[in-house]
């Protein structure tokens, strides 16, 4: 079995056990709220001209952090508030719900890997400052494990390949198929699940609102998906 020290750290090849595709590895969970991605235009429309994103807490991904700033969601059929924005400013806007912030907004978003934003739909997005009216970019984030490339060839994967992922160690052990491995080298070990993922499987994420957020819990992956 392959084991990290906490969060982010790199696994150590002489820890697989032999057993080829039956290799385990132990990674760490975390609960990913719903949260938007926003371009240097789009913050400036709704927080006003030359305002800079404010770090509220740093998230494991090196460089990534969720922002003070919140924005609405406006849907067809309902709005969702203090949704929180992630920094820094991307290339594209990015809405990123669950199926249960679908019904609610009145939207179907896809289940997409981040930044596959073409043929999704918009949504209304409402600041302090003003409003932005996105024409594609709401999806549903395909759940996904971040690694590095190290820790990826010991667990003989790559980028791109999907995985089965067993999240135990509480009264509501779920597997998880169809999990992305996403590879970077600045990537830190860590499995995202949605809030409608983690309550699925009993998880507690702590705070409301916070993005990413440890859970107590430990996952690991059970095998390389048929085809991958």
């Amino acid at each position: 079995m392959v084991r990290g020290e906490g969060s982010g750290s790199a696994m150590n090849p002489s820890d697989v056990e032999s057993g080829g595709d039956d290799a385990l590895a132990s990674i760490p969970v975390a609960i990913s709220a719903r949260h938007v991605h926003l371009t240097v235009a789009t913050v400036a429309k709704l927080f006003g001209a030359g305002h800079a994103l404010k770090v509220h807490a740093p998230l494991a991904q090196p460089g990534q952090f969720a922002a003070e700033e919140t924005v609405t969601l406006v849907g067809p059929r309902g709005r969702i508030e203090q949704v929180r924005v992630v920094g820094p400013e991307r290339s594209a806007d990015q809405v990123e719900i669950s199926r249960s912030d679908e019904y609610v907004l009145g939207v179907e978003a896809p289940i997409r890997e981040s930044g596959q934003l073409a043929g999704t739909p918009g949504v209304r997005i409402e600041g302090p400052a003003g409003a932005v009216a996105l024409e594609q970019g709401v999806i549903c984030a395909q759940r996904h494990i971040h690694m590095s490339p190290a820790d990826a060839e010991v667990l003989g994967l790559a980028d791109g390949d999907t995985v089965e992922v067993a999240v135990s160690g509480h009264e509501r052990r779920l597997v998880f198929g169809d999990v992305l491995v996403r590879v970077a080298p600045d990537f830190h070990m860590e499995l995202h699940l949605d809030t409608d993922e983690g309550n699925a499987a009993g998880l507690h994420p702590g705070e409301d609102g916070l993005l990413l957020t440890p859970t107590a819990l430990r996952a690991r992956v059970l095998a390389a998906a048929p085809g991958s």
